[in-house]
């Protein structure tokens, strides 16, 4: 999801939970023999808005971060998710999209990046043998 569509998201799952929390604090709790005062519900509201404000901008930046470089061709890592063909490894501290040029490879397993396409790496295992699926997590 990108700019406009993952703002637009924000606000529709912020003022969801606004709506949530007013009917909670406006019909339930009365039910229930609770009553909170209106200004209470106010500084609620505004302190969620808030926050949902804080969170929003801190995502929004750590989705646009974009790693400071691609793995090189040849570069070696692990597999995280079972490639079946597609799934996830890990390269270094990262984890990137992977998708498997050959057979299934189980996790653990070592794998070497062939190619990249976009933003998923192309990997193959590092022995070159068949690798079958690992049963261990």
């Amino acid at each position: 999801m990108k700019g406009r569509a993952f703002v637009a998201y924000a606000i529709v799952t912020s003022v969801l939970e606004q709506l949530g929390v007013a009917a909670v604090a406006l019909w339930l709790l009365p039910r229930l023999g609770i009553h909170v005062p209106i200004w209470a519900l106010l500084l609620v509201m505004i302190g969620l808005g808030v926050y949902s404000y804080v969170v929003t901008v801190l995502n929004k930046n750590a989705l646009d971060r974009r790693p400071l470089s691609l793995p090189d061709i040849g570069s070696k890592g692990k597999v995280a998710t079972l490639l079946s063909p597609t799934g996830y490894v890990r390269i270094g501290n990262e984890l990137w999209q992977a998708s498997s040029t050959g057979p299934t490879i189980g996790t653990k397993k070592e794998i070497v990046v062939t190619a990249i396409e976009s933003m998923t790496l192309l990997v193959a295992p590092a022995d070159g043998s068949n690798s079958q699926p690992s049963d261990r997590a």
